[in-house]
């Protein structure tokens, strides 16, 4: 798994209005911002991704989420 800072690459503006926990859109540019660590991972990763304390991980295009009310949605795009 590989560690990459996402702000590096991507700017990242919430999406709004904010989707309910249990209804969080998928998609090539969504990410999800972890509210516990502040880490991003891709809603839709192909490759191995976590967030530091583990409630978001996945790869091959999909992704577990254990607490879905810590997780804030978020638009990339890059720099």
């Amino acid at each position: 798994m590989l560690n990459i800072d996402m702000r590096k690459i991507y700017n990242f503006y919430p999406v709004e209005p904010a989707p309910a926990p249990d209804a969080l859109p998928t998609g090539g540019d969504l990410y999800y911002e972890c509210l516990d660590c502040s880490v991003i991972v891709n809603s839709v990763p192909h490759i191995k991704a976590a967030c530091a304390c583990g409630n978001l991980q996945g790869s091959g295009g999909k992704l577990e989420i254990k607490d879905p009310v810590r997780v804030r949605v978020v638009k990339g795009k890059l720099k």
